[in-house]
């Protein structure tokens, strides 16, 4: 990841507005998520705007519009990134009753059947560290690190492998396809009874 102003402005939003919040697996501060998630994106592509999109991909699911809208992204960043973020974005606002999470989840893979191509990199940088944190937090915690999610083995597997078929079948056989799958598989073989 090349290190810009826009970048580093994004940085700071993406701190600012995720300020308190942590990751589900530990006490991690959250903005160590989007950073990692901007890391993978750059080894897939150098457009500064998909970076960008990483680095705020989960503001406006996950923060409230009083805090920082789409509206206050676009006139930051320009419509592509907002349009990218709200791409790779679960029909949900923060602060909101959320639908359930099978519907959020068909909601997101219907919708990513339909994004481009940069809102499929981003996409599958998301799901690849959510992966990876995934498998650090077993070895740590073993089988309970299932009950730390809103949906069980079977069903978190569903919907990952089904984002893989889904950047796999748009993109074909490239970095991002090949790692999300590699990414998919190491948390398979730690489901129960696998």
């Amino acid at each position: 990841m090349t290190w810009t102003p826009t970048v580093d402005r994004a940085l700071a939003v993406a701190a600012r507005a995720h300020e308190g919040q942590t990751r589900k697996d530990d006490p991690t501060p959250y903005i160590a998520h989007p950073v990692a998630v901007a890391m993978i994106v750059s080894d897939f592509t150098e457009d500064e705007d998909v970076v960008v999109a990483a680095i705020l991909h989960d503001v406006l699911e996950d923060v409230p519009p009083s805090v920082y809208s789409a509206e206050d992204m676009t006139a930051e960043f320009g419509e592509r990134v907002t349009e990218m973020v709200r791409g790779v974005s679960e029909e949900k606002t923060a602060g909101e009753e959320t639908p359930p999470w099978r519907v959020r989840k068909e909601g997101y893979l219907s919708q990513l059947a339909e994004d481009s191509q940069e809102c499929l990199l981003i996409s599958a940088a998301d799901k690849i560290h959510n992966l990876r944190s995934m498998a650090v937090a077993h070895d740590r915690q073993g089988e309970a690190m299932w009950g730390l999610f809103n949906a069980g083995p079977a069903e978190k597997l569903w919907f990952y492998g089904a984002i893989a078929d889904t950047v796999s079948e748009r993109l074909g056989d490239c970095a991002a396809s090949r790692e999300l799958r590699r990414a998919v598989d190491d948390v398979a073989s730690l489901a129960p009874g696998a």
